[in-house]
């Protein structure tokens, strides 16, 4: 089961049409969570070479959003339907049955379109202000990081609605304590290798967002949703960012 669980994590978090070569059974899109981190392995890496590359054709500013370009493309923006979800549902809700409305609703409120565009800026201005080579791996490190800490968040969480009223039909498994070992391998092993000590300090960051979000969406809906758990992955990538990037302008 788990090998197939590896390829639903690959059908289900990014367009990669698995499906078509083996076919994989319900029950293992259950299990998906504990590879969540391992599918930014393929996001990030993409993401981060393709802004590499462009870097020597285009200007940096440029480099960046064709990058994110191209992941919007590899995910099918599943992460950034969420964030804008997450800002309608929480900007406009008042309560948990108001959040969840909103939340599920397929309108787009002036929270996401503002959220969304703000997100934006902020990351590509953060990112095209390093060098495109320290860009690209700041991408395949937070990638992973943020997927990981999105997956132990969610792990110590009841789920916030009925699973028939779930996007995907499907409510995921906890963790075993293997599962929370791989995930944080997962999603630890491309900061550790490849970004210098002094930068790991970032995850401070996106740790820090990750605690807020939990602790806030525990008060206001007592659970999570899949709209939360894009925003959440998004909200600590873009952290790291800023930590990063702090600390190489300090230094």
């Amino acid at each position: 089961m788990y090998p197939f669980s590896l390829l639903a994590a690959i059908t289900f978090f990014t367009r990669i049409p698995l499906w078509k070569l083996v076919e994989i059974p319900g029950e293992a899109f259950r299990k998906i969570i504990g590879y969540w981190p391992l599918t930014g392995w393929i996001t990030g890496g993409i993401t981060g070479l393709t802004l590499w590359g462009s870097s020597f054709l285009v200007p940096p500013v440029v480099a960046v959003i064709l990058a994110f370009v191209v992941r919007l493309l590899l995910t099918g923006a599943f992460h950034e339907d969420g964030l804008g979800d997450f800002f309608d549902g929480f900007g406009g809700g008042r309560t948990k049955d108001d959040i969840l409305r909103i939340m599920k609703d397929s309108h787009v409120g002036s929270y996401a379109l503002i959220g969304i565009v703000v997100y934006y800026l902020l990351l590509v201005n953060l990112l095209a202000s390093v060098p495109a080579k320290t860009a690209m791996l700041l991408i395949f490190s937070a990638d992973p990081l943020s997927k990981m800490l999105t997956a132990l968040m969610i792990n110590y969480l009841p789920y916030a609605r009925k699973e028939s009223e779930s996007k995907a039909k499907t409510i995921y498994d906890k963790l075993t304590f293997i599962g929370i070992i791989g995930v944080l391998v997962f999603g630890l092993l491309p900061m550790v290798l490849f970004l210098p000590v002094k930068l790991w300090c970032a995850g401070i960051l996106s740790l820090a967002m990750m605690a807020f979000i939990y602790l806030y969406i525990k008060k206001k809906i007592q659970g999570y949703t899949g709209d939360i758990c894009g925003a959440t992955t998004l909200l600590c990538e873009v952290m790291f960012y800023l930590g990063a990037v702090g600390l190489l302008n300090s230094l």
